[in-house]
């Protein structure tokens, strides 16, 4: 699954990190004043997104930002979660199993708890059906966290894989860049959403190897029976 996890885990405290300075600059605030944040910076990048993601609309995009939107929906990624679960069960790959729903608890544990802590509003007139508040955006952790966790317990690690990391990026990046197209979220919504769930993957991933290897490193150290 990883040849180096505790490279991953290094990438996953960076990631996570930058999340919570987000967290941090984007700040509580009453719904209405959004996108008012904490740092003004981020609430003008915000703004500034939002008029340009106006300025670019067209037919093909919209169409493409609308599946994208039912891709990163729960008609899609549960029937995946309970796919990929099974899939692994029987091929008996508990560690990537492990890593997997690790994955998708943490996020969306994450995710139920800061939506209404934020509780922040979202941009006027979505394209899209919304629900909920806005901070940070549901379909960039899912879709981040898919493609990543996806990439680490289906393929074999190596530089084969390297392709699919790729593609893993280009994803959460697009879907990400969808949902503020649809005017169903901010920015630094889905910049958030990106940083949890790619942070959360790779952590669950490392997380799962480090205890694999201390469990066993602890188990060689036992003493053996004599006889």
């Amino acid at each position: 699954m990883l040849t180096d996890h505790r490279r991953a885990i290094g990438w996953a405290v960076v990631l996570l990190g930058a999340m919570v300075f987000v967290f941090v600059a984007v700040g509580r605030h009453p719904p209405s004043l959004a996108p008012a944040t904490t740092f003004p910076f981020v609430g003008e990048w915000d703004l500034m997104v939002f008029h340009w993601a106006d300025d670019v609309r067209n037919q093909v995009l919209t169409w493409l930002a609308r599946f994208l939107n039912v891709l990163g929906g729960g008609l899609v990624t549960i029937p995946l979660l309970i796919g990929v679960s099974v899939w692994l069960v029987v091929r008996t790959r508990w560690r990537a199993l492990a890593a997997w729903l690790l994955t998708w608890a943490v996020a969306e544990l994450v995710l139920a708890g800061a939506k209404p802590f934020f509780h922040r509003g979202r941009p006027p007139d979505p394209l899209a059906e919304v629900v909920g508040f806005s901070f940070p955006s549901g379909h960039a952790v899912a879709g981040a966290a898919t493609a990543v966790a996806l990439v680490l317990v289906l393929l074999p690690a190596g530089p084969k894989r390297r392709r699919w990391e790729l593609a893993a990026v280009a994803f959460a990046f697009v879907m990400a860049l969808s949902r503020v197209y649809l005017q169903a979220h901010w920015f630094s919504d889905v910049v958030a959403g990106v940083l949890l769930g790619a942070g959360v993957a790779l952590g669950s991933a490392g997380l799962v190897t480090e205890i694999r290897d201390v469990a066993l490193r602890r188990r060689a150290r036992a003493p053996t029976g004599t006889t």
